[in-house]
C-alpha cells in the first residue's frame, strides 16, 4: 500500500495539514480522489489480465449456474453482504413456492444516516457533525458539506434546529439525488 501512503502524504503536504485532517469532511473527499487515482492507475493492468484470460480461452466472467430462476429451489432464504463505495451493503431474500416472497436491502446511506442505536451510539452523520464549526448559523453550509462528503444516495434535506427544536435559517438545504 505504499502508493496509498504516497498519495495521502502528497495531499496532506499540498494542503498543509496533518493526518488528523483525514478524520473529517476533507478526509472523506480526499479519500475518494485518492481511490479514483489508484483505480485509474490499475485499469490498464486489469484490462491486460482480462485480455490474457480471454486469449487463453477463459471466457467466464461469472458463474451462471443459478442465473435462471427455474434453477432455484422452491423455498429458500439467503443474504449477501459486501463493502460498497459508500459503506456496508446488505441484501436479504426469501423465496416461497418458487417466487420471491420478501426482498430487503440496507444500503450504506441507510446505515450512515441512521439515528442513535439502542445503546445510544450516534449514527455516522450525527457523529461527523459534532464539533463542525459553523461560520453563519443562518446559512450552515458546513453541515451540507459534511453530509455531502458521505455521498448520500437518497433524496433528502438537512434541517438545522436549535436546542428548542426551532428551525434555524427557515429553509431546508437540498442534497443531491443519485440516480442509477
Amino acid at each position: 500500500h505504499a502508493r496509498v501512503v504516497e498519495l495521502t502524504n502528497h495531499v496532506l503536504t499540498t494542503l498543509g495539514v496533518g493526518a488528523e485532517a483525514l478524520f473529517s469532511t476533507l478526509g472523506r473527499v480526499a479519500a475518494r480522489g485518492i481511490e479514483t487515482q489508484l483505480i485509474a492507475e490499475e485499469m490498464g493492468n486489469w484490462l491486460d489480465q482480462l485480455e490474457a484470460n480471454m486469449n487463453s480461452g477463459n471466457l467466464a466472467i461469472h458463474n451462471g449456474e443459478k442465473w435462471n430462476p427455474a434453477s432455484w429451489p422452491a423455498s429458500a432464504t439467503g443474504y449477501g453482504m459486501t463493502e460498497a463505495p459508500r459503506g456496508a451493503l446488505g441484501h436479504w431474500v426469501s423465496i416461497s413456492n418458487g417466487k420471491v416472497e420478501r426482498y430487503q436491502l440496507v444500503v450504506p446511506s441507510t446505515w450512515n444516516g441512521s439515528p442513535r442505536d439502542a445503546q445510544g451510539q450516534r449514527g455516522v452523520w450525527e457523529q461527523a457533525l459534532i464539533g463542525t464549526p459553523i461560520a453563519d448559523p443562518q446559512n450552515p453550509v458546513e453541515i451540507l458539506r459534511t453530509i455531502h462528503s458521505f455521498d448520500p444516495c437518497m433524496a433528502c434535506a438537512v434541517h438545522v434546529v436549535d436546542a428548542r427544536g426551532q428551525e434555524i435559517g427557515g429553509r431546508a438545504t437540498q442534497l443531491k439525488v443519485h440516480v442509477g
